[in-house]
């Protein structure tokens, strides 16, 4: 575990909480794992004696980033990623809770492998890890899991992620029970009739490159028909990694009609288009599902972030061996590793520039994720879990998947010089990162990820 105090004085930092609407100079007094005050001059109070005391100087203290989509791979691909190396990924990145996909081999359809994920998530002891169970036994589609089982065993979502559920019958009794039990049912939207051999994304750039493309309405026509099937149950759908301004307008129309109906977007399609396959020379750390779209689709997701129809930037983090992602374009895995890169290109692309305002990102990152799963998390009111990220907006690095700490180094990202970055990671009270160093005795770990200009 972390060498850490057991009180925390966070001093001097600009504070951006949008649960609260708190936009200030203060400091963050951390006290038997919660949050104990959120005030200015906080050296005087009882709880700050003796307490380790961080400058947070001309830097953002923001709630602890949660990531919705994530893939650890364990059990089965421990090749690709395991629990331990994923969460110090996470910590690295500045997440403090991340939801992890059920694909894994076996997958994770019964109470027994939910608990086995959380039973090994407490054993690393770095973020949280709240897993994911399938909607359907062996993600096959064909019949329900135990979802109230997985539910008692800790699930946080079901979804069969990787594959959709494709039979209508099968999602609309899936968001039935969804509703009883109170968990989300989240759909990877795809029609596999109409993406079979695609890609990438259907349009000009794949046909001037001579690639089979994968069209919009692949995603959008599954997203139309269970936006339906949550208004005739009253169950919640949650949209997994949406890519298409089809999507977008889907879900905002289902939003319009008071249909429960939440969504969310990779940082890789807010900040790159299928151009990227054009120009990285067929790089195939550009091949993702669904793929990189058109500059039209990534104005409306940006869009669809301004107006609140999409509720959370989730990474979908898909880490893979060099060897599924060093062949032929066609023969490639697709999938981003995306953990440790996620906050520093949303700010170097998006906030930099003023696309979009820090206090947005912060938030698609913090409650809007919380609400989606009902987590009593993304605050730091006093009273709450002590899970918390420092910013530093200037600090300039340049990607080097060498350094990560992820085993996945599929970024199309490397060696890009970004701006800004968590340069510190509390979890629980818990210093579990700290100027781009994962701390954790008696786990080997690699050099820090920052590498600074």
């Amino acid at each position: 575990m972390p060498d850490n105090a057991a009180r925390l004085l966070i001093r001097g930092g600009t504070v951006l909480d949008p649960a609260q609407g708190l936009n200030d100079r203060r400091d963050v007094l951390v006290a038997d794992g919660k949050v104990a005050a959120v005030e200015a001059g906080l050296d005087g109070h009882p709880d700050a004696r003796d307490a380790r005391v961080i400058d947070a100087t001309g830097r953002v203290v923001v709630p602890g980033f949660i990531d919705l989509h994530v893939h650890l791979r364990e059990p089965g691909f421990e090749h690709k990623e395991d629990i331990a190396s994923g969460s110090r990924a996470a910590a690295a990145g500045g997440f403090t809770t991340v939801v992890c996909m059920p694909n894994t081999q076996p997958v994770l359809d019964t109470r027994v492998a939910i608990e086995e994920v959380r039973r090994r998530a407490r054993h690393v002891g770095l973020v949280n890890v709240l897993p994911a169970g399938t909607v359907t036994k062996g993600s096959r589609g064909e019949e329900l899991a135990e979802l109230g089982d997985m539910r008692e065993g800790g699930a946080v979502l079901f979804t069969d992620d990787g594959v959709p559920v494709r039979n209508a019958e099968v999602m609309r009794c899936a968001l039935e029970y969804g509703r009883s039990f109170g968990v989300p049912i989240g759909q990877h939207a795809e029609d596999p009739d109409l993406s079979a051999g695609g890609v990438m994304h259907l349009g000009a750039v794949s046909s001037r490159l001579g690639l089979r493309g994968i069209p919009s309405a692949s995603e959008a026509s599954v997203v139309a028909r269970d936006a339906l099937l949550a208004g005739l149950t009253g169950g919640h759908l949650h949209v997994l990694h949406v890519s298409a301004a089809e999507t977008v307008e889907f879900v905002r129309w289902a939003k319009a009609r008071g249909i429960r109906v939440t969504a969310e977007v990779a940082p890789h399609h807010l900040i790159l288009t299928d151009e990227a396959v054009r120009d990285s020379g067929y790089d195939t750390n550009t091949k993702v599902n669904p793929p990189l779209r058109s500059e039209a689709d990534r104005r409306a997701l940006l869009d669809g972030l301004r107006d609140g129809t999409i509720d959370a930037i989730a990474t979908d983090h898909a880490p893979h061996h060099v060897d599924d992602k060093d062949v032929e374009y066609d023969l490639a895995a697709f999938g981003i590793s995306g953990l440790e890169t996620a906050v520093a290109a949303l700010l170097t692309y998006l906030v930099g520039p003023g696309t979009l305002p820090l206090s947005l990102v912060v938030e698609k990152l913090t409650a809007g994720p919380a609400r989606v799963l009902g987590l009593d998390k993304g605050s730091l009111r006093p009273g709450a879990d002590a899970d918390l990220t420092v910013l530093d907006l200037e600090r300039e690095w340049v990607v080097n998947p060498e350094r990560f700490y992820s085993k996945g180094r599929n970024t199309p990202l490397a060696g890009r010089r970004l701006v800004g970055g968590p340069v510190l990671t509390v979890v629980g009270g818990r210093v579990v990162m700290e100027e781009g160093r994962v701390r954790s005795s008696g786990v080997s770990t690699p050099e820090g990820l920052y590498r600074y200009a």
